[in-house]
């Protein structure tokens, strides 16, 4: 037998072994599915995933196709600090059963599966990029929560990106320097107040980001007050773009 196919017949063998002992589960519900970071066939179709036609700029979903440079009102009223913003998923009732146990139940097991949705959602903005970073946590959250869910987002996407694109990951392109109160139950106008001046740029990465493309990952785009303090940070260092790559986004009720 082939080196090569003793490899693949072990390979195999270990993955039906682990599968008998650990079957893979289900990432929304926990049933057993054929294949890990897989949705059952229940699962499936209650996951929104979001695809055009969708706002050019902030990747809000629309009802109808309305043209491929077309705007949500949203951004023509008050356009926002980054240039492109795309999520995977729309944030709902069942979106949360998969962030929430991601983001502080220790479930990073998830992120393979997600940065893959992500990668498919944001192949446009990964196919130009030079950089992908993640947002960062303050020291404080990160040492109670022990990960930063960004971090693990951004290296799943940088793994499966698209062929051909450059793009690098630089984990601690930016800090967040000061403590924040948490985003939650917070307005928008609260929300940007409450990470104003919250970011730096780390200094070893300075020279680096004067005329590239970034892409920010995070895990969910609500308002945007948070990417929004993260993208000024860049383009105060010369960044050339600032693109929103997140795995799940709010999406606004159809009036």
């Amino acid at each position: 037998m082939l080196p090569s196919a003793v490899t693949n017949f072990c390979s195999g063998a270990g993955r039906l072994l682990l599968d008998a002992v650990l079957p893979p589960l289900c990432l929304g519900c926990g049933e057993i599915v054929a294949v890990p970071g897989a949705l059952c066939a229940g699962c499936w179709p209650g996951f929104s995933f979001i695809a055009p036609p969708q706002c050019a700029r902030c990747g809000e979903p629309f009802a109808e196709d309305l043209g491929a440079d077309a705007l949500c009102a949203g951004c023509l009223a008050r356009p926002p600090g980054f240039r492109r913003a795309r999520a995977a998923l729309a944030y709902d009732t069942h979106s949360r059963r998969l962030v929430l146990p991601f983001k502080h139940g220790d479930r990073t097991d998830m992120a393979r599966s997600c940065g893959i949705w992500m990668a498919r959602a944001g192949a446009e903005l990964l196919a130009d990029a030079d950089l992908i970073a993640p947002v960062p946590l303050h020291w404080r959250r990160l040492l109670a929560r022990r990960y930063n869910q960004a971090l693990l987002l951004a290296r799943a996407v940088a793994r499966v990106a698209p062929p051909g694109a450059a793009v690098r990951l630089v984990p601690d392109l930016l800090r967040r320097r000061r403590w924040t109160d948490s985003q939650a139950g917070l307005r928008a106008r609260e929300r940007h107040r409450n990470v104003r001046h919250a970011f730096d740029l780390h200094p070893r990465w300075a020279g680096e980001v004067v005329g590239r493309s970034v892409v920010l990952v995070d895990d969910v785009l609500t308002t945007g007050a948070t990417v929004e303090a993260c993208a000024r940070v860049l383009q105060r260092g010369g960044a050339r773009h600032v693109d929103v790559l997140t795995l799940a986004r709010v999406v606004r009720p159809a009036l």
